[in-house]
């Protein structure tokens, strides 16, 4: 495995001696780079953390996985055994940096297939390691709820990559989104809302109403033009009739640039008077189309409010399309 800095340099002397720039035994300008800074142990699964998974309610065993690996240039030159641990010590460092305050999957809900393994001579990766999840039945994690599963390299004979180190596993058990539909838009009023930009996106985007539009090329965008105002952010929607609200759906707009929410929280009313808390959850910073079950459980309705406590890259924030399910 060759590291990026290293990929470069070797395309910096190809170029040199393609356009007959001259070569020699050794490059004084190329930095020293000694290979075994990069001789480490890793968990592959970090290079992607958080890793976000959601897991049917069911009697069956389902199964996340971890393992490690050794970067560099070689092969293992001998048996490398490798330790793991869940280290729950990393776990409000992690809320605190993500602004999420996720607590961690209870014991007995989980189990390590093993907290050892080896890197065999002349390989790179331990054999790959499970860790089988409970849905359902005792001891179980409680539906709906969003927890965090730190998984870390304890103890290994070479350095270990210290940025690598931990997988985060951000867990959530639910019903099937399958099983419940986005309902009709047609009756839906938009009641109130914390500001939009009126003139500033066009005639075409801006405005609250464009979130439920059906249109994923046009956006709520909270007001930018002459006014900046900060989280939290909020929309209020009157469907028209009472109805069992599951969750609801997001689809954000469909850029590259900051403002898709991250904290969104949910209200409840049956009279857009007396509001009752539904849940906090964490949306992904993706053009997606994300669905999320009420953390509070199942609610009846008439009335719902979004309220975006933060948003990516910015104080403002947008969205594509809502729905309700």
């Amino acid at each position: 495995m060759i590291t990026k800095n290293i990929s470069k340099q070797i395309l910096l002397l190809v170029a040199i001696c393609t356009f007959g720039l001259g070569c020699k035994d050794k490059l004084d300008f190329l930095p020293n780079q000694p290979l075994e800074n990069y001789v480490k142990v890793y968990m592959p699964e970090a290079v992607n953390t958080p890793v976000l998974k959601s897991f049917k309610i069911t009697d069956s065993v389902q199964t996340l996985t971890y393992g490690a690996v050794l970067g560099g240039k070689d092969y293992a030159t001998a048996d490398l055994p490798v330790t793991f641990k869940v280290n729950k010590a990393v776990v409000d460092s992690f809320n605190l940096a993500n602004k999420t305050s996720y607590p961690v999957l209870p014991d007995g809900s989980y189990t390590l297939s093993s907290v050892s393994a080896t890197i065999a001579k002349g390989s790179v990766s331990t054999a790959p390691l499970s860790i089988a999840l409970k849905t359902n039945g005792a001891g179980a994690m409680d539906a709906l709820k969003v927890y965090v599963l730190p998984v870390s390299i304890a103890s290994a004979p070479v350095k270990v990559n210290e940025a690598l180190r931990t997988t985060f596993y951000i867990i959530k058990a639910q019903p099937d989104f399958a099983n419940y539909p986005n309902y009709d838009r047609s009756t839906w009023t938009i009641l109130g809302f914390s500001s939009q930009e009126a003139n500033g996106e066009g005639t075409s985007n801006g405005r609250a109403i464009f979130a439920l539009d059906g249109n994923t090329a046009t956006y709520w965008h909270t007001q930018w033009s002459g006014a900046s105002p900060v989280p939290p952010h909020y929309l209020i929607i009157d469907m028209g009739a009472s109805k069992i609200m599951h969750g609801l759906s997001f689809v954000g707009r469909q850029a590259d640039a900051g403002g898709k929410p991250n904290e969104v929280n949910v209200q409840v009313s049956q009279d857009n008077m007396t509001w009752t808390n539904a849940g906090t959850f964490n949306l992904l910073n993706n053009k997606d189309l994300q669905k999320q079950f009420l953390p509070g459980g199942f609610k009846t309705a008439r009335y719902f409010k979004v309220i975006i406590n933060s948003a990516y890259n910015g104080s403002y924030t947008q969205i594509a399309e809502l729905n309700a399910f």
